[in-house]
């Protein structure tokens, strides 16, 4: 629950009628200090609560010039203006022969780095950027020739400068590695430069052996697969891509699964059950703190059948007893499933679906879920599953629905196979090796590397109890 302090009391103006004399001027000197400290903070009191983040500034130093918050704003703005350019460009699907192909010959190319002797280690420190002088450097360029990141030039080895050309290869190598393409070596930076070669064939093997798991089956005509480290969809028709999207996964604690499964439904306006597990970890916890919390979210108690609604304020959210009851949310714009749900029944009891909280998409590391996957465009997706029963030849059918305002459950004739799989090492086409964090250290150890690649600008996601 976010706090917000009451705005401070305008002291100074009623401190500065009383006295006179010396007295006086101690005490406009004090006014002086107060307006500073107390004057800007009722107008800015609620945005600095909200947005806590913005204060912890690098050196530790308060900034009161604004200078700072300018320069954040600045950066806002110019990531808004440039969109997210981390999905696959290529239409080969992830579960393809053309990729065993593609990641047999990176497992070649990376063996012969392996026999050259690999490539160096650049030593942690400070952040490395273009424009500075840093005896790093060197050595630095040599890790991104050897790794194909930067074309190979001798005159430069010795030069301690960080040009232009080394901050376009750092973005390069960002962009392969799935981290935020600033072209400064940054703290989450260092860890992937750091991973030795032998590490990364390692990967790349283990990876190799996932897709070959899944190509054991005949690929069908259709299908979705959501690759969970990569935070991205691909809708697969006839051997090609033909949508992808990007998708929020389940966060550490609350890992989404490895699954196969079928999407059977399409559920507009759905209520959401919620989950025993969230309801006793999030729901009644929270709601013990914020007693309006229900209300709010249009979220009802039941009884332990599920069937007969109960008035919350007859329960006591602090026994044991109220672990039985059942909580359901109304459909609607706050509903934690957004507008549709894509039903594909499972073990796990997870499924795909909208989401009321859609700035989190342009966050580039997004592991925010309680282990369902959220999809970014989700009507457009829906409208492809769909495409094939009657009625939804053309597309814009999911939005039609939606903006009919009833409750619609359409049940597939034509079920979509759908598969959640986990990997963090592939190649495409064009030669380019691409790995991702090991978020929930499925290949042998978890790496914090995406945690670190958080942007410091950027809100920490709103703890909800979405699924």
């Amino acid at each position: 629950m976010l706090a917000y302090r009451a705005p401070a009391r305008l002291l100074g103006s009623h401190l500065a009628t009383r006295g006179a004399g010396s007295r006086g001027l101690a005490m406009r000197a004090l006014v002086g200090i107060l307006g500073v400290l107390l004057l800007g903070a009722p107008a800015q009191a609620q945005a600095a609560q909200a947005n806590w983040w913005e204060s912890l500034t690098g050196s530790g130093t308060p900034d009161y010039s604004g200078h700072r918050e300018e320069e954040r704003e600045r950066q806002r703005a110019a990531r808004q203006s440039e969109p997210l350019d981390d999905l696959r460009p290529d239409a080969m699907p992830m579960r393809s022969d053309e990729m065993i192909t593609a990641m047999e010959a990176a497992i070649a190319r990376y063996q012969d780095i392996a026999q050259q002797g690999g490539w160096p280690l650049v030593p942690p420190g400070r952040m490395m950027r273009e424009g500075e002088d840093d005896e790093r450097v060197p050595i630095l360029r040599r890790r991104l020739i050897a790794s194909g990141d930067l074309r190979s030039r001798g005159q430069y080895y010795n030069s301690y400068t960080f040009d232009e050309e080394l901050a376009a290869a750092v973005r390069h190598f960002q962009r392969r590695n799935g981290l935020r393409p600033t072209g400064r070596v940054e703290r989450s930076t260092y860890p992937a430069l750091n991973m030795t070669v032998e590490e990364r064939l390692n990967q790349l093997r283990i990876n190799l052996g996932r897709i070959r798991e899944l190509m054991t089956t005949p690929a069908e005509e259709r299908y979705v697969l959501v690759n969970i480290p990569a935070f991205q969809l691909e809708a697969v028709q006839k051997y090609e891509v033909q949508q992808r999207h990007r998708v929020i996964v389940g966060r550490t604690e609350r890992q989404s699964p490895s699954v196969k499964a079928t999407i059977r439904a399409l559920n507009f306006f759905p209520y959401w059950r919620v989950p025993d597990s969230v309801a006793h970890l999030d729901l009644i916890p929270r709601l013990m703190k914020e007693p309006d919390y229900l209300q709010n979210e249009k979220i009802r108690v039941l009884d332990p059948a599920g069937v007969t609604e109960i008035d919350p304020q007859t329960v006591d959210w602090g026994s044991a007893e109220a672990k039985r009851f059942k909580f359901r949310q109304d459909p609607g714009p706050q509903n934690a499933l957004g507008l549709v749900r894509i039903d594909m029944p499972n073990e796990h009891t997870v499924y795909m679906h909208d989401t009321p909280m859609k700035p989190l998409f342009a966050q580039r590391s997004r592991a925010f879920s309680a282990g369902c996957v959220r999809v970014e465009g989700v009507f457009d997706l829906v409208d492809w599953i769909a495409h094939q029963e009657p009625g939804w030849g053309e597309p814009g059918r999911a939005r039609q629905i939606v903006e009919q305002g009833q409750a619609v459950d359409v049940n597939l004739t034509r079920p979509v196979p759908v598969y959640f799989v986990y990997i963090t090492a592939w190649a495409e086409r064009d030669g380019e090796v691409e790995f991702r964090p090991d978020i929930y250290g499925r290949d042998g150890s978890v790496d914090q590397i995406a945690e670190m690649d958080r942007d410091p600008n950027e809100p920490a996601p709103a703890v909800t109890l979405a699924p």
